[in-house]
Order: C-alpha cells, then structure tokens, then sequence
C-alpha cells in the first residue's frame, strides 16, 4: 500500500475512533429523562444539616433552586464549591437560592465547612444521595452532579461533572 494512501486509512481510522469515544462520552455523561414523578418527590424530601438541624427542600419552593450533589472525597466537587459560593453570595438578593447535598458522612462534612465555610445551606445525605441524582437523571452516578430548578419547581437544566462560571452564567438566564 503507498504510504499516502496508509495515512490516508490512518486518519480516516482515526477520525472514526475520536467520533466513537465521542459520542460515547456524549452518551454517558449526558442526564438522563427523568420521570414526572421524580421532581414532586424531590419537594418532598427533608435533610439533616451539619449542624443538627432539619431542612426540608419544600421550604425552597417558589424561587430558583441550584441543588449540588458533592463530596468531601471528590476533587472536583471541592473545587467548585468556591464557584458556587461565589454565585450564591451574587445572586441570593436577586432570589436565587443554592443548596448543597453531601454525598457524605457526617464529621467529615463538619470538618471541611469548618475549614472552608459556605454561605448556602448544606445537607447530609450520605450513599442515599446517589440514588437521588440517579432519580435525577445522573445514571452514571458521577459526582459533582448539578440540577437547576425553576420557580415553577421544574427542572430546567442538570449537568455532570463540575460546573464553569459558563454554566452558572447560561443559566441564570434561564430562571
């Protein structure tokens, strides 16, 4: 075979090769429909904060909700916690509410707010956390995973992975 037409085949295989991790990636990282079900339940639920106290979610209801599911054990979930303190702290006044759900146990959560403090409210949900973004649409269980709620109660957006100043801008215009 003439070398042209080698690399020719070697960039067709590839292309082909980059398109199929692609869309493989697009697939798996892309939430899932969730079921009409799932989001009246969401309003439903009651957490247990790091401090001893319960919040249940339906106290939320009538303003634009950020929920962050996250860890104390996941990087990229740590990382972007600065990020979201920052959106809240901008936005709170403008009606915007943020919530942190940990997918934690309880003394280590209590140990990283107190090393780092967050101006929103954090819950504990511990291993129960990842079957509730799995109800979410996160059926690749990854973390941080993020859903945005509407006034409505509706969601409007989700996303794995850790959001970008990007994110956070897009969709504040889709309250």
């Amino acid at each position: 075979m003439p070398p042209s037409r080698r690399r020719t085949l070697y960039a067709l295989t590839a292309a082909v090769a980059g398109l199929a991790g692609a869309g493989l990636a697009w697939w798996r990282y892309t939430p899932a429909k969730v079921d009409d079900g799932v989001t009246q339940q969401l309003w439903g639920l009651e957490f247990d904060t790091p401090v001893g106290t319960r919040l249940a979610l339906q106290s939320m209801r009538g303003r634009p909700l950020l929920i962050n599911f996250w860890a104390t054990w996941c990087p990229p979930c740590v990382e972007e916690l600065p990020l979201l303190d920052a959106f809240h702290r901008e936005n709170e006044s403008k009606g915007w509410q943020v919530v942190g759900i940990a997918v934690d146990k309880l003394a280590p959560v209590q140990a990283f707010l107190k090393r780092q403090p967050l101006a929103f409210p954090v819950v504990l949900s511990g291993m129960e956390g990842l079957n509730l973004s799995k109800n979410l649409g996160n059926q690749a269980g990854g973390l941080p995973f993020s859903v945005l709620l509407g006034a409505d109660g509706s969601i409007l957006h989700r996303k794995i992975g850790k959001l970008s100043e990007q994110d956070l801008q897009l969709w504040r215009e889709l309250r």
